[in-house]
């Protein structure tokens, strides 16, 4: 029985009358192998974070973490279906047309797909839409300036769990030079949806949100079709990893910067600045447009680290060779447009900056451990990041000054903007797609 939040338990209880084709038969009561709340087993909570008892004593994040593992996206999900009727191209097309001219511009279009973006334009009462755009200005600064280093790092984050990396080891979409596609993929989405008016109905950023909910669904719609029928085409054992991409998963991918600042400020003992209060505000709105609910996007330093921490620590630890593989192919992936002096070069430091933050995310600094994991740290790293720390984190700092100052805000915000839209034509055109027929079995 649902004691802390019946609303999010109703509407996992409801998934299965609104899309039966999908989860009529799936048991939403049988908790999967992936969340364990036994304290003798390990999970992917990394020990510098303290005692997982606490966490594991809260009855009210572990409720919430255990119902939101269960939560799909069923109006995503309903139109991912459409593709037992249409050839994926063109349901892919008519999704990006009904995107930029509107549904009732495109009456071919299945209703579903305008019944997955009408809701997106509504604004809920919960967000401060005051703060919006200044959350995603001091995102933008960050997606000019820092995430070009260190996004392939954070994304790495999901592979470092076997039942939390598994949609994407079958999915195959991270092995060779589909590798380097995903990682420029997300972060021309997280570049793309904080430039000005960013999220606005007929922007890029607002197709590009649709485009990764209907992504996440065709992973989570092959995965669960491929779970029945010929046992020699199965891909999914949902009594150990229970539904593919669930919102819980979703949540970190979503809220990392939040979280990041957040963890600072509660170790600190202080309180959020307005500026990064406002960059909260935004997270929240775009994890909203992804189809993230309010339960699962706290607005406080506090409960943001507490849902971050707990989910990890329900999430039983799994590290193997898929996993493995996932973190050396997404590493080795080759970044950037061309093959220029001035481009290798880039690539190089990115890579070494990103193995800084992955050893320190996730392996506690600890180097052997990493390479364990397969990320490979040496000698020459350290000195590549050594070298351009003093203009990085400089030219980062005069921006950020220039900001605060009226004479100079405005020229800070023209030059960041422009730098992400550079930063958008070396990312190339993102597709947002999944392929069934690359599966593996």
């Amino acid at each position: 029985m649902a004691h802390y939040y019946p609303e999010l338990a109703a509407r996992v209880a409801r998934q299965a009358e609104e899309l039966p084709e999908l989860y009529g038969d799936f048991d939403f009561e049988a908790t999967p192998e992936r969340f364990t709340t036994d304290p003798d087993d390990r999970s992917a909570l990394p020990s510098r974070l303290g005692d997982r008892a606490k966490y594991l004593d809260n009855p009210r994040l572990m409720e919430l973490v255990h119902t939101a593992t269960f939560l799909t996206d069923v109006p995503a999900d309903r139109v991912a279906a459409l593709s037992s009727r249409y050839p994926v191209s063109e349901l892919i097309d008519l999704v990006r047309r009904v995107c930029r001219e509107g549904a009732d511009n495109v009456p071919e279009a299945p209703s579903e797909i305008g019944e997955l973006i009408e809701p997106m334009q509504q604004k809920p009462d919960w967000i401060d839409y005051d703060m919006i755009e200044d959350g995603a200005a001091y995102s933008r600064t960050y997606a000019a300036l820092v995430s070009p280093f260190m996004t392939r790092g954070a994304f790495l984050a999901t592979f470092t769990n076997s039942y939390a990396a598994l949609p994407m080891t079958l999915t195959g979409a991270l092995s060779g030079t589909r590798a380097a596609r995903r990682v420029n993929e997300t972060t021309a989405y997280f570049a793309v949806t904080a430039l000005p008016g960013g999220l606005d109905r007929f922007s890029p950023g607002f197709e590009a949100t649709v485009m990764v909910r209907l992504m996440h669904s065709m992973v989570r719609y092959n995965a669960l079709q491929r779970s029945r029928g010929n046992s020699r085409r199965r891909t999914w054992d949902t009594a150990v990893y229970g539904l593919p991409v669930p919102q819980i998963d979703q949540f970190p991918a979503g809220m990392i910067g939040p979280y990041q600042k957040s963890e600072k400020a509660v170790r600190a003992g202080r309180e959020l600045p307005y500026d990064e209060r406002a960059m909260v505000e935004f997270h929240r709105y775009r994890a909203h447009m992804l189809g993230l609910p309010e339960e699962l996007l706290p607005g406080t330093a506090q409960d943001i680290v507490d849902l971050f921490n707990a989910r990890a620590a329900t999430l039983k630890y799994g590290f193997d060779d898929s996993c493995r593989k996932l973190v050396t192919s997404t590493m080795d992936a080759y970044l950037r447009p061309s093959d220029s002096a001035y481009d290798k070069a880039a690539d190089a430091v990115e890579k070494s900056y990103s193995k800084l933050a992955f050893a320190a995310a996730f392996c506690e600094g600890d180097l052997r451990r990493a390479a364990d994991m397969g990320v490979h740290l040496s000698p020459l790293d350290v000195a590549r990041a050594a070298a351009t720390a003093p203009f990085l984190t400089s030219r980062f700092a005069a921006v950020r000054i220039a900001g605060k100052l009226p004479v100079l805000d405005g020229f800070a915000d023209r030059y960041v903007t422009d730098l992400v839209r550079r930063r958008l034509d070396d990312y190339g055109i993102p597709e947002y797609t999944t392929d069934s027929r690359e599966y593996a079995h």
